[in-house]
């Protein structure tokens, strides 16, 4: 091959090179664009106010919400479960022993309240179950009685703090979306995550 075409097709190379990297820049904007799109940071004032507060991790709070409500105020589950953090009425009351305050179950349509009193439960939560996101989030979902009887089970807990196994189907899928949404706010908001408020 004479100089002449090796010149060409090192041009033509560097062409696509270039082309694939332009391409490859795109296509990771694009998809940070999108996941941001899907995992948003709506309610900040009110997520980062409580989780400095009550010393919850900010992604924990963020993957909660988006996990329990997609981000509305107004979600009602078929258990009953109000606003943005899906508290049910039996557990806002307990909570509100812990506070000192009153209010009717409706206020947990209020998106101050409902952040608060979610922040307040993981905090006890992570506090009991050992700090692990893990079994703090097994115990939101399916109960602290229920989760401390699984704790007592070596097959699903070998030290008797944090689960290894979930041995419901429903439970282990919901931890399994609130730890991947907390990984995927992390990942994507780090910066903001980490910022003093």
């Amino acid at each position: 091959m004479n100089k002449r075409k090796q010149k060409a097709w090192a041009k033509f190379g560097l062409l696509v090179l270039v082309f694939a990297l332009v391409i490859g820049v795109a296509v990771f904007f694009s998809m940070n664009t999108i996941y941001k799109a899907v995992y948003p940071m709506d309610y900040s004032f009110e997520i980062d106010k409580y989780a400095d507060e009550y010393d919850v991790p900010r992604a924990l709070m963020y993957a909660v919400i988006h996990t329990e409500s997609g981000f509305d105020p107004d979600a009602v589950s078929d258990a009953g479960a109000l606003g943005l953090t899906q508290i049910t009425p039996e557990t806002f009351e307990w909570l509100q022993t812990k506070t000192g305050e009153t209010y009717s179950k409706e206020a947990l349509h209020d998106p101050d309240v409902s952040v608060e009193y979610g922040a307040l439960f993981y905090s006890l939560l992570l506090e009991e179950f050992g700090n692990d996101p893990k079994t703090a989030a097994a115990a939101y979902h399916a109960g602290r009685g229920q989760v401390n009887r699984w704790l007592q089970n070596p097959d699903y807990s070998e030290n008797g703090v944090t689960l290894d196994v979930i041995p419901t189907k429903d439970t282990n899928h919901y931890v399994h979306k609130v730890l991947k949404a907390m990984d995927i706010y992390s990942n994507l908001y780090e910066k903001e995550l980490t910022e003093d408020v």
